[in-house]
């Protein structure tokens, strides 16, 4: 009896690291620690070379930033040419919602006097709403952005994209599709109406811009991946102006209802931590 206890002593002796040695691992894997970072942010500068006001048919280029947050360790999300400055709070396996901004350049008269003589000055505007957007595959997606203006005009904005996503290798990747935008008249009012104060001095016909479809149109864009921290990208937006935005007198004797906007810019990826 007493060499079968020292035998079982001896062998739950030479067993115990090795249960310890389990028990620790076990507990290593249910206790995960947290991950080193919380957030994603995107940053970067893109130059256009757009029209110069809405309906114009010369173009300036212009500087424009590049922002956006998404969860760490998840993928980058695709950023289409005209998406806004989002942020994806609410997310599923194929779509999220968030907050949008956008902005839009001033109208100053003396850009191009030929057409904007006696129509004077339009502030720059911002937008801020919410958009959403459907993966309906891996590489088909739509978004829609809603977003009320201030400043340069009190209406509200809406898009709808949608966009093919193609990789091309293991660093290029090629996207396009159509687009929609829609607006309310206080949206169309400040960059299509005529008053009878700017009929008087311009020479154009007094005319009173509906809401409705603004324009109609396409892009495409090409994007490459130098590290996992930078990128570069180019990209060619066409937009055909609709209803009353192609039937303003600016846009039918002093510019054009086509649009056409290059584009080209480098954005820079990187983690943060929020302190809470």
């Amino acid at each position: 009896m007493k060499g079968r206890r020292a035998a079982i002593a001896a062998l739950l002796a030479a067993l115990s690291p090795a249960m310890a040695s389990a028990a620790d691992s076990v507990a290593r894997a249910l206790v995960q620690p947290a991950p080193a970072y919380d957030w994603t942010v995107t940053l970067g500068a893109e130059g256009r070379f757009e029209p110069l006001f809405q309906g114009s048919s010369q173009n300036r280029l212009r500087p424009y930033p590049i922002f956006a947050v998404y969860r760490y360790g998840t993928p980058e999300p695709f950023r289409g040419p005209r998406d806004g400055f989002g942020i994806g709070l609410i997310e599923g396996s194929n779509f999220q919602i968030g907050p949008v901004g956008q902005f839009t350049w001033w109208r100053r008269e003396h850009m191009e006097p030929s057409a904007l003589r006696g129509l004077g000055d339009v502030p720059w505007a911002g937008e801020v709403g919410l958009f959403a957007e459907y993966w309906w595959v891996p590489w088909l997606r739509t978004r829609t952005e809603v977003r009320q203006g201030f400043g340069g005009h009190h209406g509200i904005i809406g898009d709808v994209f949608m966009d093919a996503i193609v990789p091309v290798g293991a660093r290029w990747t090629l996207s396009g599709g159509p687009r929609l935008t829609l607006a309310t008249a206080p949206a169309f009012g400040p960059y299509f109406g005529i008053t009878a104060a700017q009929s008087a001095a311009s020479g154009l016909p007094i005319f009173d811009a509906k809401g409705g479809i603004r324009s109609f149109g396409a892009g495409t864009q090409a994007r490459y991946q130098w590290t996992p921290q930078w990128a570069t990208h180019a990209f060619l937006e066409y937009e055909r102006l609709s209803g009353d935005a192609a039937g303003s007198p600016l846009v039918t004797q002093r510019g054009s209802p086509d649009q056409l906007t290059i584009g080209f810019g480098a954005t820079h990826a990187f983690d943060i931590k929020t302190p809470w």
